[in-house]
């Protein structure tokens, strides 16, 4: 990586933030399943559904924002030294 390059900048987000977005965007993707099943039994699922992607999700947020802030430290280490 050269010095010119910095790393995106990837937000904290916490499980809850995690599992909100995921449930909005399945049950807008599974719209049209939603009539077909009853309501209260759909929307559990979901919420099953988002509370497992959102535990990864935070995870890879997490190692995400780890590897930034050694690309960073690395790229501020090569600038001390010239």
């Amino acid at each position: 990586m050269s010095g010119t390059e910095k790393p995106a900048m990837v937000k904290k987000i916490t499980r809850k933030e995690a599992r909100k977005a995921v449930f909005e965007k399945l049950s807008g993707a599974m719209a049209e399943y939603k009539s077909k099943l009853d309501k209260k039994k759909f929307e559990s699922n979901l919420k099953k559904a988002s509370k497992l992607f959102a535990a990864d999700l935070v995870k890879a947020f997490k190692k995400d924002r780890k590897n930034n802030r050694k690309i960073k430290a690395a790229g501020k280490k090569e600038m001390a030294a010239k």
